[in-house]
């Protein structure tokens, strides 16, 4: 399962991200998205830990939890849907 860390303070860095999952267990992956036209952090994060019963542990302790000067929504990432999620836009060279 991934974990998904919304509302975090734009200081937040990856490892202070993996400083506070590390206490539930061994951080596998840790992602902290970009806005890909200004390279600004976005506000959510990605953590996977080590096994499933840390990751639920995490999820548990640190939800509405304030850290870093905001309060963390803490919950599993819902899965992706497919291309129907992305934005498709089809340029046509003749129009």
């Amino acid at each position: 399962m991934t974990i998904f860390i919304g509302n975090l303070s734009w200081e937040t860095e990856v490892e202070d991200l993996e400083q506070l999952f590390s206490n539930y267990g061994v951080v596998k992956k840790c992602y902290l998205p970009l806005d890909r036209e200004t390279g600004r952090k976005r506000g959510f994060a990605f953590v996977d830990l080590n096994d499933h019963n840390s990751e639920k542990k995490a999820i548990d302790d640190l939800q509405d939890v304030e850290w870093m000067g905001r309060e963390i929504r803490v919950n599993e990432a819902e899965k992706r849907k497919g291309p129907n999620n992305k934005k498709n836009y089809k340029f046509n060279r003749n129009n």
